[in-house]
């Protein structure tokens, strides 16, 4: 469905470009929103996901990641991986850990039971993106994934 049909918008949009990045916003807001009732299903955000995730599959076994690796890794703001991780560490999904020979830096490690929670939506969560994904074909959502990379890097040049 054409997105001006979505929004009710009563004049097409006139200028390409701008349809196209609105397109994109709104398209990411629907996703947000999906992914929030996702997670909350399974009693974590996708935030929490998302850090258990890097953890899992980024960090090498039993040494973790530091705060500074996992603010860069995730798709949150600096500020906001503390209090994260604090929420985290109270639900005993994660653990902070000195760095060996670095006291300035904490390393994060999944606990047992961040590994299971997480192994207990991954599947889900992979079938549910495969779904999603599934309504483009294969050449079509490289090309996303092209287009998005290059609309990243525009950005970035600025």
């Amino acid at each position: 469905m054409k997105l001006e049909k979505e929004l009710g918008l009563k004049k097409g949009i006139q200028v390409r470009e701008h349809e196209a990045l609105l397109n994109i916003y709104f398209t990411g807001d629907i996703l947000k929103k999906r992914a929030r009732v996702f997670f909350k299903d399974h009693g974590i955000t996708d935030v929490q996901f998302n850090l258990m995730e890097i953890l899992y599959h980024q960090a090498d076994d039993g040494i973790g990641l530091t705060q500074r690796e996992l603010s860069r890794m995730l798709l949150v703001n600096r500020s906001n991986i503390t209090s994260l991780i604090d929420r985290m560490e109270k639900a005993k999904l994660v653990t902070r850990f000195d760095v060996p020979g670095d006291r300035r830096y904490n390393a994060i490690r999944l606990t047992p039971r961040g590994k299971e929670v997480l192994l207990n939506v991954e599947d889900s969560y992979m079938e549910e993106v495969k779904r999603i994904i599934g309504a483009l074909s294969k050449s079509e959502s490289e090309q996303l994934v092209k287009s998005l990379e290059k609309i990243r890097q525009g950005l970035r040049k600025k």
